[in-house]
């Protein structure tokens, strides 16, 4: 059973696998936060344009 839930890997037992596996997902995660916080920090830079534009 545990052959067909992850046949690319070829096991379980290949921590190499899961190490590559996982350094796989911790650089799209790394990826999905850069995007965020750009985004974020975009958000705050025109809402400040926009609160300065009001204040003046």
């Amino acid at each position: 059973m545990s052959e067909e839930t992850v046949p690319q890997q070829g096991g379980a037992g290949q921590p190499k696998g899961l190490l590559q596996q996982m350094e796989e997902l911790m650089a799209a995660l790394n990826a999905d936060l850069s995007a965020l916080d750009a985004d974020l920090q975009a958000a705050g830079s025109e809402r400040g344009v926009v609160d300065e534009g009001q204040a003046g």
